[in-house]
Parts: structure tokens; sequence; C-alpha cells
């Protein structure tokens, strides 16, 4: 797989640093390491690791994805939602990934691994055979609702769904502070923070993509948090969490975009140990008909909106 783009920068940066903020799913060390293999070309040229970039060179990446050999079934309790020939509908807890990552060699304890176990072997594939019938990534710490195809016709399906947008995404989140506002609307652009490869960020991202979130406020929690339906209009990595936080209401227990003291706060007085983001609803159609899918919140965050007079 061959990326060819051009560098977009203020200042010029290192490659090596300026490639592992772009792709987050790649080390440092792994990008120095397809350098070293002349994986890696500017201005069509073969480049050592420490070479400085600058505005308008152009980068060529030829990705080799080291595949894994097997991927082992596991025996997991899974969350099923709904499920027929077609189609399996999970609730994902929080705190596991959703696939094997190859050049990891991580290859147990993730949703797959369970899926396959359910549907024994009974599955399409996407990209790569270690992500079998899943269509869309998610946060590992985020308890989601999640479709799995069971059929290449179904998996075919979906994907072009999520591709022309013809489903509708919604989202329960609890941020710090009372947001007086009845309803919000973010709208920016959002991608890499090119100082941490780990984070995206509203501000200078690298290779910026337009991002459209509407939030709407349901309760308020001890007068001090805020439960929020949020619905998202485009699909970029972490755009919940970074649209928030750039607003200063950042999601209670994110230790990647907020405060740990805060955090610290929250395990202590709630026993919450990971972001409060639950993928809560999912509208799309199915069948010829309108579908609805929903997933109940998992036992941490219900533990802070059981209190509330509401029927999620």
């Amino acid at each position: 797989m061959i990326y060819k783009f051009c560098v977009i920068i203020e200042k010029q940066k290192r490659v090596d640093m300026y490639l592992s903020a772009l792709f987050n799913d790649f080390s440092r060390s792994y990008i120095q390491k397809m350098i070293d293999r002349w994986q890696v070309s500017v201005n069509w040229n073969n480049i050592s690791k420490n070479l400085k970039i600058k505005n308008k060179d152009e980068i060529s990446i030829d990705i080799i994805v080291e595949k894994l050999t097997e991927v082992l079934q596991e025996n997991m309790n899974l969350d099923v939602i709904f499920e027929d020939d077609e189609i399996v509908v999970l609730n994902k807890e929080a705190g596991i990934n959703v696939h094997p990552v190859p050049w990891e060699w991580w290859n147990k304890n993730t949703l797959v691994n369970g899926v396959l176990y359910h549907c024994k072997d009974k599955l399409p594939s996407i990209w790569w055979v270690e992500r079998p019938g899943i269509v869309h990534r998610l946060d590992k710490d985020t308890s989601w609702l999640i479709m799995v195809a069971k059929s290449d016709i179904m998996m075919n399906y979906l994907s072009d769904t999520i591709k022309n947008r013809k489903i509708d995404k919604y989202y329960l989140a609890i941020v710090i502070w009372q947001i007086k506002d009845n309803e919000i609307k973010i709208e920016s652009y959002i991608w890499r923070d090119p100082n941490n490869r780990l984070k995206m960020t509203t501000l200078n991202p690298v290779a910026p993509k337009l991002a459209l979130t509407y939030a709407t406020v349901l309760e308020y929690i001890d007068n001090k948090y805020t439960l929020l339906k949020v619905k998202i209009e485009t699909w970029r990595t972490h755009q919940i969490r970074v649209h928030l936080a750039s607003i200063w209401y950042p999601i209670l227990w994110d230790k990647t975009y907020w405060n740990v003291r805060v955090n610290k706060e929250i395990a202590t007085r709630y026993q919450l140990h990971r972001q409060a983001l639950h993928a809560w609803k999912l509208d799309l159609k199915l069948y010829w008909k309108d579908v609805h899918f929903k997933a109940d919140l998992k036992p941490d965050m219900k533990r802070i909106t059981d209190k509330l007079d509401l029927d999620l």
C-alpha cells in the first residue's frame, strides 16, 4: 500500500517525528525502520531518519503490512444486542481492543478473537484477515455499540452505508462542569497533533479534516457535571473527546485530553477508571426498513447516572 502526499507545515521538522505524528498506528521506531528499509522517500529520493522536511515536500511511503499467520479464537462473554444470519450487534466493554495490531504481534484478548469463537469462523474479512466482519474502528477505552457483518454481502452493505453517511450515531458522554446551553454545535478542523502522535487536536493539526459535532444536555449530575447526548456528522478519530475538550467541557476521566487531578477525584467518588463515553444508539436502514439498535450503559457509567430520572 503506497501513500503519496504533500507536506503542509510552518517550520522544518524531522521526517520520523512528522510521520509518527501523522500515522499513530506506527511508533517512531517503526517509522525509522521503514526509512532504513527505503520504504520512505522525500521528493523521490531515499532519505535518512534525521532528515528535516519542509513545507511542500512530497513524501511517498510504501507500507508493508506484516500479517499475523493465525488469529486465535477465544471464548469471551460477549454482550450481544442483536443477531441473525447476516449480522451480530454487540455492546463492547471498555478496555478491550477491537482487533490485533499486526506489527506488535498482538493476537489475543481482542474483540475479534471473541467474535471468531462466537461465529465459528463463518465471517468475511475486510482489509486484513484479523478484522473479520468489523467495519468500523473503536477506541479501546470507550464502551461501544458495534456491528459485525457475518457475510460478504452484509459487510459490503455496512461499509457503503458508513462511507456514504447513511447512518446516525449517538453517544452518551459525561463532561466536567455544567453546560448552560441546551444544545451546542462544534465545528472545526481536526487531526494529528504535530507534537504528539497519540493525540488529535484542533490547533494547527497535521493534514486537517473538517469535523462537526452536535450535543444536547440531558441532565446535570451533582451540580458539577453534565450528561450529554452527542451526535457526530463526521467520523474523525477522537472527534467527540477533542471537540468537547476544545470548548473546556472535557469528558470525565479522559487521560489524554484532560486534568489528572480531576480524574483522580472521579475515580475515587464514582469508581470510574476510563473515559465516560458510550456509543449508545445506531439508526440505519437494514433489510429495506429503518432499524434502531441501542446499547445500555455499562455498570461503571450507570453508577453515575442511576440517580437521574431518565429513560436511557
